[in-house]
C-alpha cells in the first residue's frame, strides 16, 4: 500500500505554484517551467512508497529537484539559443484577473520585481550556476547550504556564485525605481503616440540611446538585430504599425509591470516590455514568437 495519506498527497500537489514560481525566474520560460515541475513530480511518484515516507520535507525535496533540472535545462539551453533565429527573450506573463483560472499556470506566478522583463534579461547574461544561486538565495531566500546540494557545489562557492549574479543586476540597473503610476502614463503616451503615427512624439518618449530588441524566433516578423537609437525606433514602429492594417493596441501589464498588446484580427500578435530611465523609455523589449503567447491567447479566449 502507499505509504503517502491523502493529506500529504494534497500537500505535496500544493507545493506546485511555489515550485513554478522558481522555475520561471531560472528559465524565462513559462512552457519550459511547466515541463521541469512535471519531471520533479515525476520523479517524486517515481520513488519507492518508503523513500517517500521517509522524506522528511517533501517540499524542498521537489525544489531541490526542479531547480536540478532547471540547471541541466539551462545548460542546454545555451547551444539551442545559439541556434535561434534573432534574439532569445523571455516569455511574457500577462497581468492576472482575480478571477483568473488557478488551474492556468501563469496565474500561479507571482508578479513581482523578480519577474520583470529587466530583471530576467539580466538573469540571462548569468551563467547556468550564477542564476540557479542567485535566484534561490536572493529571491527565494534558500540558504547556501541547501543551494549547494543543487549545485554540487561548496556553500562558500554558492554564495560567491550569487554575489556574482548580484554584481552583474546593479550594473544593469537604470538611475532609479520608477513609481509605477509614471511608467502607465510613458507607456500611454507611446500607445497614443505610436497610434497616431507621431514620430516625433515617441521620439520625445525615448532616451536617445534607447534599444528596441525583438523576439520573432523565425516564426514572426521582427528586426533579427536591435534598434538603436529614439529617432531609429520610432520609424520602426511606424514602419511596423504601417504594415499591419488593423494593429489594435491596449494598455495590459506585462510581467508585472506597464505595456503594451498588440492584436490583429482578434488575436494577440505582439507583446511589448518597457525599461525606464529619467522619465523616458530606454528599453523595449518586443515578443512576436507566437509560441511565446500561450497565455496571452488564452486569455483572450476568455
Amino acid at each position: 500500500m502507499d505509504a503517502e495519506t491523502g493529506t500529504d498527497a494534497r500537500g505535496v500537489a500544493g507545493e506546485r505554484g511555489q515550485l513554478l514560481n522558481v522555475a520561471y525566474r531560472l528559465l524565462g520560460s513559462l512552457t519550459e517551467a511547466e515541463d521541469a515541475v512535471q519531471e520533479a513530480y515525476t520523479r517524486w511518484y517515481g520513488l519507492a512508497p518508503a523513500r517517500r515516507a521517509a522524506v522528511q520535507a517533501p517540499g524542498a525535496w521537489l525544489t531541490t529537484v526542479t531547480a536540478r533540472v532547471c540547471l541541466d535545462v539551462l545548460g542546454s539551453a545555451r547551444a539551442r539559443r545559439e541556434r535561434y533565429v534573432g534574439t532569445w527573450l523571455p516569455e511574457p506573463l500577462p497581468g492576472v484577473p482575480d478571477a483568473a483560472d488557478a488551474a492556468d499556470p501563469a496565474a500561479r506566478i507571482v508578479l513581482d520585481e523578480s519577474v520583470s522583463m529587466a530583471f530576467l534579461v539580466v538573469l540571462e547574461a548569468m551563467t547556468p550556476a550564477e542564476r540557479v544561486a542567485f535566484v534561490l538565495h536572493d529571491v527565494f531566500r534558500y540558504p547556501f547550504a541547501e543551494i549547494a546540494g543543487v549545485l554540487g557545489r561548496s556553500a562558500a562557492a554558492c554564495r560567491q556564485l550569487a554575489s556574482s549574479g548580484r554584481r552583474r543586476l546593479g550594473a544593469a540597473r537604470s538611475a532609479g525605481p520608477v513609481p509605477l503610476a509614471d511608467r502607465a502614463a510613458v507607456v500611454r503616451h507611446v500607445k497614443e503616440a505610436w497610434e497616431s503615427r507621431d514620430i516625433p512624439a515617441l521620439v520625445g518618449l525615448l532616451d536617445p540611446a534607447a534599444v528596441m530588441t525583438a523576439d520573432g524566433g523565425g516564426l514572426a516578423g521582427a528586426a533579427l538585430h536591435p534598434v538603436e537609437g529614439a529617432a531609429g525606433i520610432a520609424r520602426y514602429m511606424v514602419a511596423i504599425a504601417d504594415r499591419a492594417p488593423g494593429l489594435s493596441l491596449r494598455l495590459c501589464d506585462v510581467n508585472g509591470l506597464p505595456g503594451l498588446a498588440a492584436s490583429q484580427g482578434g488575436a494577440v500578435r505582439t507583446v511589448a516590455a518597457f525599461e525606464l530611465d529619467a522619465g523616458r523609455v530606454a528599453r523595449i523589449w518586443v515578443i512576436r514568437n507566437p509560441e511565446k503567447l500561450g497565455p496571452w491567447v488564452r486569455g483572450a479566449e476568455e
